[in-house]
């Protein structure tokens, strides 16, 4: 199994940075979104549209380095990031960077962190809805509301996750193997 290198440790700090600037800027668009759909009743839906840009560092950075804990490592560190620069949630963002990169390791562990590809990426997809949704049951209320409105909000932030966790993520990382950022 691969061990960690000055260089992966660079790289896993820049994800997170850049990631953590993104993190924060979305802050007001996850607002705007809050308010354009409370008037239907479908506030909660925000945080579902925009999640998969707030855990993306996890499966981007376990993705890209390939050693096990840096899916965690990059979502935190990204959540650090995003904390400092005053991001809407405060210090709580620790708390939810821990747990969506877990979630993301979650489904690099299950492959024994040998596999890196759709597999591995869908897998990561699930495994972060999955243990962020049951953290949004109990963090955020989401066990008050009525069977389908649960059945809507896991389905668009299982999409949310998989388009930025594994599309983009895939997209990224084919854009830094042909610029011999990364090896294939």
């Amino acid at each position: 199994m691969k061990r960690w290198h000055i260089r992966d440790i660079i790289l896993v700090t820049i994800i997170a940075f850049f990631m953590g600037v993104i993190f924060w800027a979305i802050g007001p668009v996850y607002t705007i979104l809050q308010a354009a759909l409370a008037p239907v009743g479908l506030s909660p839906l925000a945080n579902e549209l925009v999640i998969g840009i707030w855990v993306m560092a996890g499966p981007l950075a376990g993705f890209v380095i390939r050693i096990p804990g840096s899916a965690t490592l990059g979502e935190l560190l990204g959540a650090v990031v995003e904390m400092f620069l005053g991001g809407m949630w405060g210090a709580s963002t620790l708390i939810s960077g821990v747990l969506q990169g877990f979630g993301s390791e979650l489904g690099f562990i299950f492959t024994g962190y040998k596999r890196y590809g759709w597999f591995t990426l869908a897998l990561s997809a699930l495994t972060t809805t999955v243990v962020t949704f049951t953290w949004d049951l109990f963090r955020n209320g989401y066990a008050a509301y009525h069977l389908p409105l649960l059945l809507l909000l896991v389905c668009v932030r299982f999409v949310s996750v998989f388009l930025f966790g594994g599309v983009l993520t895939k997209l990224i990382n084919n854009l830094l193997v042909r610029a011999h950022v990364l090896k294939n």
